[in-house]
C-alpha cells in the first residue's frame, strides 16, 4: 500500500500557479508587513504623545540666561524621561529670536543631533567665557545694584567666566568679585565702602548694608535739602575744636599729645585760651596807645586852603 502511495506522490505533478495567484500571495505578505509597521508606529506616537504631555517647560524669554536655560532644559528632559533623539526638536521649539534662527539654519540631516543644535545656538548667542567676562565687567542696571543681588550676580558670572584651579582659587575669585562689587555699587555707597578698605567680599557686603540701613533711617527731608551751607571762615575760625573718639591731637608748640598749641601750658599766660570759649578777634578790646598826638595841621591847612 505504501509503495502505491509513494508511487502516486512521485508521479504527481505540481499544480500550476497563475500570475494572479502569485500577485495575491505577494499582496498578502506586504499587507502583513504594513500592518506590523503601522502597529509599531502607533505605539511610538502614543508613547511620544505621553512624553510630550509630561514634558512641560516654559519657553525661553529675553530675560533668561541662555546657558542656564539650556542646562535647565537638559535636567528637565532627564527627569521626564524624554528620549535624547527628541531633545534637539524640543529645544528648537522652546528657544526664540537668534537662538531659534540658529536652529532653523542647521541642515535637516543635522537637526536631530542635539549636541550640534546646542553648539549652533551657543555660537549664535556668543555664549563663551569672553561673553561672561564682558557681562562681569559691564555696568549693572539699577535693579542689579542692590548689594546682595549684585554680589550674587557677580559670583554667578565669574563662575561661568573663569574656573581657576589650585589652592588659592577662593582667594583669587574673592578678590576679583570684591573689585567688581565696589565698582558697581551706587556712587555714595561705593565711596563709603572704599574708604573702609574691605579685605574680602563679606566685609564689603557688611559695609554696604550698614550704609544702606543708615541712609534709610536718615530723615528723608534732610536728604532732599541739598548740600549743607558753607560756614564763613571767621565763624569756622571761632568754633571750638571737636574731638571725635579715637582721634589724638598733637601740640605744634611742645610736641605733646592731648592738646593743641593755643591750649599748651608752656605758652605765656596771656596767649593761653581755653578751647571751650570763643577767642575774640585781634582788633577787639585793644588797649589805647600812648604817645604823641597826631599832627592834623596839614589836613586842616589843606582844608582851609580850599
Amino acid at each position: 500500500m505504501e509503495d502505491l502511495d509513494m508511487a502516486a506522490y512521485a508521479t504527481a505533478q505540481p499544480v500550476p500557479m497563475t500570475t494572479a495567484d502569485v500577485l495575491r500571495q505577494n499582496l498578502q505578505a506586504l499587507t502583513q508587513i504594513l500592518d506590523s509597521q503601522q502597529q509599531m508606529f502607533d505605539r511610538q506616537q502614543e508613547w511620544l504623545r505621553r512624553s510630550q504631555v509630561s514634558f512641560k517647560m516654559p519657553k525661553m524669554t529675553k530675560d533668561d540666561d541662555p546657558k542656564a536655560y539650556i542646562k535647565a532644559f537638559e535636567c528637565h528632559a532627564l527627569m521626564t524621561g524624554l528620549p535624547q533623539d527628541y531633545w534637539a526638536s524640543q529645544l528648537g521649539g522652546l528657544v526664540f529670536g537668534k537662538a531659534q534662527a540658529a536652529y532653523q539654519a542647521i541642515p535637516r540631516e543635522e537637526a536631530r543631533d542635539y549636541e550640534r543644535v546646542k553648539q549652533a545656538i551657543r555660537d549664535r548667542l556668543e555664549i563663551s567665557p569672553d561673553h561672561y567676562r564682558r557681562l562681569f565687567r559691564a555696568r549693572k542696571g539699577p535693579d542689579e545694584r542692590r548689594p546682595r543681588v549684585l554680589l550674587q550676580l557677580l559670583w554667578d558670572l565669574l563662575d561661568k567666566w573663569v574656573n581657576p584651579v589650585g589652592s588659592d582659587r577662593e582667594d583669587l575669585t574673592d578678590q576679583i568679585v570684591l573689585e567688581q562689587f565696589q565698582n558697581d555699587l551706587e556712587e555714595r555707597t561705593q565711596r563709603w565702602v572704599r574708604q573702609h578698605s574691605p579685605q574680602n567680599c563679606e566685609e564689603a557686603l557688611k559695609l554696604a548694608k550698614a550704609f544702606t540701613a543708615a541712609e534709610a533711617s536718615y530723615p528723608r527731608e534732610r536728604r532732599s535739602l541739598g548740600p549743607m551751607p558753607v560756614v564763613p571762615k571767621e565763624v569756622e575760625w571761632r568754633r571750638p575744636l571737636i574731638r571725635g573718639p579715637g582721634r589724638e591731637v598733637v601740640c605744634f608748640h611742645c610736641g605733646q599729645n592731648g592738646h593743641i598749641s593755643r591750649e599748651c601750658p608752656s605758652q605765656p599766660a596771656e596767649q593761653w585760651v581755653v578751647a571751650d570759649k570763643p577767642q575774640s578777634f585781634p582788633d577787639q578790646h585793644r588797649s589805647p596807645e600812648t604817645g604823641k598826638p597826631m599832627d592834623c595841621s596839614y589836613a586842616s591847612s589843606e582844608g582851609n586852603a580850599t
